[in-house]
């Protein structure tokens, strides 16, 4: 069996197992996605491979790996704007109701 890799998924560069900063983009690690199936979950689970799905990176591609890495990278930051409208009009809305209820 293949010894399980990891990469930081902002910026692909493969790290050690008990890395908690990327070196290169200086990313902090809370947990462990797989890249085939998605799963996230601690470190210690991907102790030999993806606990879900099996998944280990081959050693031979490191360039695809990346590539795959980047390919199911997840945007993080803001919220789409559509996101903070609803609850802008859910908050109006329950504020409404409660100035009724009040009256």
């Amino acid at each position: 069996m293949k010894a399980p890799r990891f990469f930081c998924e902002n910026c692909g560069i493969e790290v050690s197992k008990d890395t908690k900063k990327c070196p290169r983009c200086g990313r902090f690690f809370a947990s462990v996605r797989c890249p085939a199936c998605g799963f996230t979950g601690a470190e210690g689970l991907f102790g030999d491979g993806c606990p879900v799905c099996g998944y280990s990176a081959p050693q031979s591609s490191e360039k695809g790996r990346v590539e795959r890495v980047k390919e199911n990278q997840v945007a993080a930051g803001a919220l789409p704007a559509w996101v903070y409208v609803l609850s802008l009009l859910a908050l109006i809305g329950v504020a409404v109701v409660l100035w009724f209820a009040i009256k």
